[in-house]
């Protein structure tokens, strides 16, 4: 599926609407799509494998990663692991929890870099009717000015497969840092206090409802934060307290 995604975005030139199911039954058109596969699959298994690692360290039985195909529109829905035991205290829960967005954050930053500089930007005049339009990161927006010194106001950046698998890592990573539930930021949450993680995961999952009035998208991760749940598994010492870094990691 991401092969076919990128194939879709970065190689045909009629809408995607109209490539999606003739792409997907040719699998002799996938490797066009390759650049922006492997690059997204990288990053998610960068993500997983900070999460594994960590587990590790702390000899928390897990699983190796396991991988979510989704439709085409970018590929996946992301990947995740199974721990399949007790988090000792709260500082394991809070390196395990960290781990994989630091780890996919690392390594999808070549890939913004990179990409940036194989991306084009061009008036939106020359750009046709995007059935897509896509919001950019922060970081995205601050690197604009150095590699596109003189932007047109009116300007489109037309993104490399290498930018587009980065941006997909960048919007996996901040879903999962939503302070809900058994998310990441679910676990950084409730690594700094119980009563902090019942609070705001209620309060997320209110704020997750109210956006979708402004993008019914959110309206599908509010589904998923019920499905996931709000409440999360208690730890075998949650007395430990956390060091002082930790807590400024937490805040970042």
């Amino acid at each position: 599926p991401a092969a076919s995604a990128g194939a879709i975005f970065h190689v045909e030139t009629s809408p995607p609407s109209e490539q999606w199911l003739s792409i997907a039954l040719s699998p002799s058109r996938w490797l066009a799509g390759a650049p922006y596969a492997l690059a997204v699959l990288a990053i998610l298994v960068a993500h997983e494998m900070g999460h594994f690692v960590a587990c590790r360290y702390y000899r928390i039985p897990a699983s190796l990663p396991y991988f979510l195909p989704g439709p085409p529109l970018l590929g996946t829905f992301g990947a995740f692991i199974r721990i399949r035991g007790v988090i000792p205290s709260r500082k394991a829960l809070f390196d395990v929890g960290i781990a994989g967005p630091i780890a996919g954050f690392v390594v999808a930053l070549p890939f913004v870099l990179v990409g940036m500089s194989h991306s084009r930007v061009v008036p939106a005049s020359q750009a046709g009717e995007a059935e897509y339009y896509l919001g950019f990161p922060l970081l995205f927006l601050a690197l604009v000015p150095w590699y596109f010194p003189a932007v047109p106001h009116d300007a489109i950046l037309l993104a490399s497969p290498y930018l587009s698998a980065a941006w997909v890592g960048m919007l996996a990573t901040s879903l999962n840092l939503l302070p809900a539930g058994q998310l990441d930021g679910g676990h950084l949450c409730y690594a700094l206090s119980r009563t902090l993680h019942a609070r705001i995961s209620r309060a997320t999952l209110i704020s997750v409802i109210l956006l979708g009035a402004l993008h019914k998208a959110w309206l599908i991760w509010a589904v998923a934060l019920l499905f996931i749940g709000q409440r999360h598994p208690h730890l075998l010492d949650e007395d430990q307290p956390l060091s002082t870094g930790r807590k400024v990691l937490a805040a970042l």
